[in-house]
């Protein structure tokens, strides 16, 4: 309990049979529940878990590796079928600071914020403790994700230490969030189309304690992008289209088309050029004005995006 609040943790994992004990150990008393969620391991995670001893914990177990948004997701609804009232996700690899989780926990159980997060590149820490492929293909995705969110407060996008409250989660539609790794990405795309209050907190990197990684940064930053490109233009249209139609949309939609007009007209005044053809002059300059004031529209479409979402933290 956490000020009159049942407090739930979600720790997904997968073969995670070395780092799970110590996962699970380090979560404090105030704490009730911890549902492990075992995402088809391939190693003796699920029995490590129940052999910890801890009364708190239940393993659920999927027949197929569905990814870790998917383990997650299953953790989310068996959090609401047990009526808790702030749900806690971590990893089960030991990467994330069991002390920083009354700090995370309690704006959310006061009814201040709907979800918190940590964020490990508050700190000069990141530089060196995170692996550098790993550190630049994060900061790419949490700007992708800052213009896909309307979070642009938000950073370290990919940090999955998170804290959410009931009345947040009931109000998901978790059927269409996505389940692999751009999971935290587009959960957060999700929350803003509700308002969900949302702020991140410092929390220190830790690696080199045993854990394995699969993510291959080279494949997934594209995956994520596009995955980024599709949630953007769905929470325009959900946000500020079908529930409050904001202006912004049209500086948007003005904005890609004249964008993407200079830039092709660009392209064939390019190719008459090298096959040696002459340009006249007001072709070079509509040119150069599509683009610019393509370029203008979408500042101005962002920055009416941040004045709208600038209460959400």
């Amino acid at each position: 309990m956490f000020e009159g609040k049942r407090v739930g943790v979600v720790v997904p994992a997968y073969d995670e049979e070395v780092l799970i004990g110590a996962t699970i150990g380090g979560i404090p008393p105030l704490v009730d529940r911890i549902i492990v969620v075992n995402d088809a391991s391939t190693d003796g995670t699920s029995e490590r878990a129940g052999e910890v001893g801890d009364p708190r914990v239940e393993v659920l177990s999927h027949e197929r590796r569905g990814g870790v948004g998917a383990a997650i997701l299953t953790g989310y609804r068996k959090a609401l079928a047990e009526g808790l009232d702030v749900v806690v996700v971590m990893n089960g690899d030991n990467q994330m600071d069991a002390d920083d989780l009354p700090t995370l926990v309690e704006p959310v159980a006061r009814g201040e914020l709907d979800y918190a997060k940590t964020n490990r590149l508050f700190t000069g820490q990141a530089w060196q403790l995170i692996p550098k492929t790993r550190f630049f293909g994060n900061a790419v995705l949490s700007m992708l994700t800052k213009i896909a969110s309307g979070y642009w407060h938000v950073a370290d996008s990919q940090s999955g230490y998170t804290v959410i409250s009931r009345e947040m989660l009931e109000r998901l539609d978790l059927d269409h969030v996505y389940t692999s790794y751009g999971f935290p990405n587009d959960m957060l795309v999700h929350l803003n189309v509700w308002n969900a209050r949302v702020r991140d907190f410092p929390s220190r990197p830790i690696y080199g304690v045993g854990e394995r990684s699969n993510m291959r940064y080279r494949h997934v930053v594209p995956r994520i992008a596009w995955l980024l490109v599709r949630g953007f233009f769905w929470r325009l249209w959900e946000k500020y289209v079908k529930r409050d139609f904001h202006p912004l949309v049209f500086f948007y939609v003005m904005g890609f088309i004249a964008t993407i007009a200079g830039v092709g007209l660009g392209f064939v005044v390019v190719g008459f050029r090298i096959a040696g053809d002459s340009i006249p002059v007001a072709t070079v300059v509509l040119v150069a004005l599509l683009v610019i004031s393509g370029l203008q529209f979408i500042l101005f479409a962002m920055w009416f995006d941040m004045e709208s979402n600038k209460d959400l933290r």
